[in-house]
């Protein structure tokens, strides 16, 4: 099966590790995606139906949009793949406009624009919901048409919703799969946590999402992979699940030099097996 890339730039994207993952989850009619990112799971795996959520409402609103209208859409976002929009002040005036409109069709053209033209595909917000990453100057921000067509029409199997991962646990039934694919735990003890996810899932969220998994397979027969670093903490957290590891290549620090193999954990909470003793 050939592989589908997202169109989507996204911190954490999981197209590298797409086939461990599918190695790992269980068959089922629906897949359930509490974080569903830029959505690399979603299209390199074959479900009838998929329950898809993130808590970020522009990325909802965007894949939404893209679903229901999708050539309106991609022939729209094209004109702003184009050099003049490809400059800095530009940019910003369009950052600027994003920031002060709620019209969800204009700030979905505006999310992809900056999504592709913005510093390393970045999606961040200030306190004030404002979005603040700045211009990438890239030399020809590439256009993913043939990206979301794909997503478009993988989407039709598709329902997203904006909402918390325990809103989405709460909606889970027996009959589906849970992928779950969290900002990741901190690699020490002493990365400042806030700092390093930027978007306010504590070590609380880490344990409560290990909560939430242990109890949808133990009380409600639903299998739950998470994704994750493979780290002392996280151990700890999955202890009562099948635990795999992954090497993979992932940037840590700012410079080259701090590209290295981190070692990831797939655990996978298994209806009606007994958690491992504490």
């Amino acid at each position: 099966m050939k592989k589908h890339r997202a169109f989507l730039k996204w911190a954490g994207g999981k197209f590298s590790l797409v086939e461990d993952i599918k190695r790992h989850l269980p068959e089922s009619n629906k897949l359930i995606e509490p974080f569903v990112g830029a959505g690399s799971v979603f299209l390199n795996t074959d479900y009838e139906h998929y329950l898809l959520a993130d808590i970020n409402p522009d990325l909802i609103n965007l894949y939404n949009i893209l679903k229901t209208e999708p050539q309106r859409y991609i022939d729209d976002a094209k004109g702003f793949f184009t050099p003049e929009y490809n400059q800095k002040q530009r940019y910003l005036d369009i950052r600027a406009e994003f920031n002060a409109t709620a019209d969800p069709y204009t700030r979905s053209l505006y999310f992809l624009y900056m999504n592709r033209h913005g510093f390393n595909g970045l999606c961040r917000y200030n306190k004030k919901g404002g979005f603040n990453v700045p211009f990438g100057s890239y030399k020809k921000p590439y256009f993913p048409e043939a990206e979301m067509e794909i997503f478009a029409e993988k989407a039709k199997r598709a329902t997203f919703v904006c909402e918390s991962y325990t809103d989405t646990f709460k909606r889970a039934r027996k009959g589906s799969v849970i992928y779950c694919d969290p900002p990741y735990a901190p690699l020490s003890t002493t990365a400042n946590f806030t700092s390093y996810s930027g978007n306010g899932f504590s070590l609380d969220d880490q344990a409560t999402l290990a909560n939430c998994a242990e109890h949808a397979a133990k009380k409600k027969q639903i299998p739950v992979l998470i994704s994750n670093h493979d780290t002392a903490l996280t151990r700890r957290l999955y202890h009562g699940a099948e635990l795999n590891v992954v090497k993979v290549k992932r940037t840590i620090s700012r410079n080259g030099g701090g590209r290295n193999k981190v070692d990831e954990l797939l655990a996978l909470f298994k209806p009606n097996s007994e958690p491992a003793d504490k």
